[in-house]
């Protein structure tokens, strides 16, 4: 998918998002003004809040496809989770300004004037709403973007929100007695909650999650596909946007192969990768040689009894500096590395008896 699509695509559902949020924000805020209900009103700038979220995602759409420069040579794609950051902050101001208008509401109680034409706005802003939402967040994993998916789950929410106004309107109606303040107050747990969970999301994915355990899965099967590689280790993406990651992977391949033919090799893995992927990948090499496949799988056997020990690479003998050397992937739920790479040296010298051991521990980055 090119990303002038996948532009295009955001900014189109964005826009659809702004014109619902803000017809919907009008008729509720008409309703709710007319019979003086503190909830609908809440409701109503809700939907506005949501419609300005529509407006920050398709700015930060734009803004993230400036081309990379000299200040930022990785480009501006990270933009985009920024922008789904703004879009979790006006939910949060959304979800607390209601807290506090509710809560003024149960101090000082008025009984709102529902009408069945308030309530038949309210409920078709109910079916609306939920429509809008499994679109919007469709459309943001389709097409891989954190700030639509936020606004996709935000209108959910604004959907059971909405049911509860209507609820409340009912029960006002048929009993006399006005819920609508304890309503807004609920409805602004609701909003807190959800600008919560996109604000911690987004924040994850600035920092840097984990690589998707399914894409791992597939580029390190395509590159084992290709013809002189016999074992992917080491995936690393760096993600410097939605659409935008470069990364690095060792691979192992014999250790009589010529200079020439490693070169084949890399060169194949950066072009398929970045073919079916569009990720640049850096290949760095582990050569092994064949007559030491009997005494790596001793070593293995040995690491794999350890709790935790969940890889064993980068098996390589020197004769001539009598030094063995071997890549360690331990679970995060290691605590005590250097116990378990003493206990590893010691064992791993009952089969390298005359050679000094070196264990390099690498970080399990993904699956």
């Amino acid at each position: 998918m090119s990303n002038d699509i996948r532009e295009k695509q955001i900014t189109k559902t964005s826009f659809i998002g702004i014109i619902a949020n803000v017809v919907l924000a009008g008729f509720k805020a008409f309703v709710g003004l007319l019979a003086g209900a503190v909830s609908v009103i809440l409701d109503a700038v809700n939907n506005l809040t949501d419609a300005i979220s529509s407006i920050v995602t398709i700015i930060g759409i734009k803004l993230s496809k400036k081309k990379p420069d000299k200040k930022h040579p990785f480009g501006y794609g990270r933009i985009e989770y920024f922008s789904a950051i703004i879009v979790a902050a006006i939910v949060l101001f959304a979800g607390i300004t209601a807290g506090v208008e509710s809560v003024k509401r149960i101090i000082t109680p008025e009984t709102p004037d529902y009408s069945a034409l308030t309530l038949i706005v309210i409920g078709v802003a109910v079916i609306v709403k939920i429509l809008l939402g499994r679109y919007v967040k469709h459309q943001g994993k389709k097409y891989n973007s954190d700030a639509l998916v936020a606004s996709g789950s935000d209108a959910t929410f604004d959907a059971i929100i909405t049911a509860s106004t209507l609820a409340g309107g009912v029960i006002t109606l048929l009993s006399g007695f006005s819920v609508d303040g304890i309503v807004g107050v609920l409805i602004s747990l609701f909003i807190v909650k959800a600008g919560i969970g996109m604000l911690l999301e987004s924040i994850s994915s600035v920092m840097g999650n984990r690589v998707d355990s399914e894409v791992s899965t597939e580029m390190k099967a395509a590159i084992g596909e290709i013809d002189g590689v016999n074992g992917v280790y080491d995936l690393v993406l760096h993600n410097y946007g939605p659409d935008s990651a470069i990364g690095s992977v060792h691979v192992e391949v014999s250790s009589i192969l010529t200079a020439e033919d490693i070169y084949d090799i890399t060169k194949k893995i950066q072009a398929k990768i970045y073919e079916k992927f569009r990720v640049f990948l850096t290949v760095g090499i582990y050569p092994f040689d064949e007559k030491y496949r009997e005494k790596r799988n001793e070593i293995e056997k040995i690491a794999f009894l350890h709790e935790g020990v969940i890889q064993v690479h980068g098996f390589h003998v020197d004769e001539v500096k009598k030094l063995f050397t071997v890549d360690i992937v331990a679970d995060f739920t290691v605590k005590d590395k250097a116990g378990l790479c003493a206990a590893l040296t010691e064992e791993f010298k009952s089969v390298f008896t005359d050679y000094s051991v070196y264990i390099n521990f690498d970080v399990d980055y993904s699956d």
